[in-house]
C-alpha cells in the first residue's frame, strides 16, 4: 500500500520544536510538505485560503495571542474546517486540558517526549497513520 505524501499544517511556537519535526521527517526520510505557522492567529490566516488546505494539523497547545484549545475551537465552528484532523502535540499532560481538546472533536492528543529517539518513533507512527487514512474534504 503507498501511503500519500501529507499537507501538514504544523502550529508551533517554539522555534526548536519545529526544527525537531523537520529534523525528525528527515531522519525519517519522509517527504511530507509542511506549513508553519508560530501562533494560532498565523494559522487561521493560513486556513482561509480555502483551497490549499492541510490534510492534518499538528497543534501545540501552549501559544501566544490564541492557545491551542481557543485555535479549537474557532476551527471547529467552520463547516469547511473542522473536518481537518487536528492532533495535539504537546508537553502538557494535563487531563483537563485532554478532556477539553477531545470534547472540541481532535483526532489525537500525542505528548512529546524527551528522548529524541522516542519523538522520532511517535511522529513515524503518526505520520504513518495519517498517510494511509482516507481524508475527508469538505
Amino acid at each position: 500500500m503507498k501511503a500519500r505524501r501529507l499537507k501538514v499544517l504544523l502550529i508551533e511556537d517554539d522555534t526548536i520544536e519545529v526544527m525537531k519535526m523537520h529534523r525528525a521527517l528527515s531522519t525519517l526520510n519522509e517527504k511530507h510538505s509542511i506549513v508553519e505557522a508560530n501562533n494560532g492567529e498565523t494559522a487561521l490566516s493560513i486556513l482561509e485560503k480555502k483551497d490549499q488546505l492541510p490534510d492534518i494539523i499538528l497543534l501545540d497547545l501552549n501559544m501566544p495571542k490564541i492557545n491551542g484549545i481557543e485555535f479549537l475551537s474557532i476551527l471547529k465552528k467552520d463547516d469547511r474546517l473542522k473536518y481537518i484532523p487536528t492532533i495535539i502535540l504537546t508537553t502538557s499532560n494535563n487531563q483537563r486540558d485532554l478532556l477539553a481538546c477531545y470534547n472540541l472533536g481532535i483526532a489525537g492528543y500525542v505528548l512529546k517526549p524527551l528522548k529524541y529517539e522516542e519523538y522520532v518513533e511517535k511522529i513515524s507512527r503518526l505520520m504513518s497513520y495519517w498517510s494511509i487514512n482516507e481524508l475527508f474534504i469538505a
